[in-house]
């Protein structure tokens, strides 16, 4: 598990949910990529599901 991914991991959530907030669906799936880079880099399983769908 290194800093970076979960830097990574935890900036992508932010953006992800910012832009499900503001309605923004390319900023939420620029955080989707960000956050599953991360995940990936500490070795976890990528979130596949739709943004949005875990309201």
């Amino acid at each position: 598990m290194s800093i970076k991914s979960s830097i990574k991991e935890t900036a992508g959530a932010t953006e992800e949910e910012l832009g499900e907030a503001m309605h923004n669906d390319k900023m939420a799936e620029k955080g989707r990529r960000l956050r599953n880079e991360g995940r990936v880099g500490n070795g976890k399983m990528p979130k596949v599901t739709k943004v949005g769908s875990e309201k």
